[in-house]
């Protein structure tokens, strides 16, 4: 009969972390998550690991970068409890929202490069200053002080803007208090509503939020597109931002390449006590 080349082979916890500079700690704690096959104990309770553990440790690290521990996680336990199928369908989301942040980030490049300048530094710095109407103003004025504010052909309001950028109302409200967003509001209804440069400066800081600016780095940035009323202000932060997202495809790729090699090791056997 012929002998299974896993079980020929013993590892000790600390041969699997002196290879990533981990901790022998780390590797109980892969393996006590999922991230790694049970070990086999030996007669005196000490794990003992085949290549089959050194290989998955390989990819769950591989996978990490691409797709972040939890996700990376969720992959390997998929893998080991035989769902490959569902292993499979975890990488093909990391895939598809690196395919959204590319289509969000050239939706904001395309923005800014159709802004005009004039329009931005006037029409911003005006509804900025213009207080919410009362009912005493509606009663006064409505023709003349309800036109300039009635929503316009491409206008949105706060649940459309929010479910194109998957996000919830609340952080449009939060980034709105922060300053990164101006709607203004429908004099009659009194819901906020967003114009081409407010869409714009959501989208904007959607994209900086996902590349993990905080939102008092962002705010400044927003300043010098209101300002400029063009991409060249950010130039250098969505070209960063485009070498990121070429760095997670490669690292997606590498992981894909590990995974693989981790699949292809036979199954763990029991290694001899």
């Amino acid at each position: 009969m012929r002998q299974n080349p896993q079980s020929a082979v013993r590892l000790r916890p600390v041969d699997l972390a002196r290879e990533h500079g981990l901790s022998t700690q780390a590797v109980r704690n892969y393996e006590d998550a999922g991230i790694l096959p049970a070990a086999v104990r030996t007669p005196s309770g000490y794990r003992a690991y085949t290549p089959r553990h050194a290989s998955a440790l390989r990819a769950f690290l591989a996978l990490v970068p691409g797709h972040r521990h939890r996700t990376a996680a969720a992959i390997m336990r998929a893998v080991h409890d035989g769902a490959v199928g569902e292993a499979f369908r975890l990488i093909d989301e990391s895939h598809a929202q690196l395919l959204d942040d590319r289509r969000t980030l050239r939706a904001v490049e395309d923005a800014l490069r159709d802004l005009d300048p004039s329009e931005t530094k006037t029409g911003t710095e005006r509804k900025t200053k213009r207080q919410p109407s009362t009912n005493a103003d509606r009663g006064r004025g409505t023709l003349t002080r309800t036109a300039p504010d009635a929503p316009r052909p491409g206008d949105t309001f706060i649940g459309p803007l929010a479910a194109a950028l998957r996000i919830r109302p609340a952080t449009l409200r939060t980034w709105e208090r922060a300053g990164l967003v101006r709607p203004r509001r429908d004099p009659q209804t009194g819901y906020r509503v967003y114009d081409a440069a407010a869409q714009r400066d959501a989208r904007l800081t959607h994209q900086l939020r996902r590349g993990g600016y905080l939102l008092e780095q962002i705010a400044p940035l927003i300043g010098q597109v209101r300002t400029a009323g063009g991409l060249e202000p950010l130039e250098a932060i969505l070209h960063e931002w485009h070498g990121r997202l070429t760095d997670r495809g490669r690292a997606l790729l590498a992981g894909a390449a590990a995974l693989e090699a981790c699949l292809s090791e036979p199954p763990a056997a029991a290694p001899p006590a």
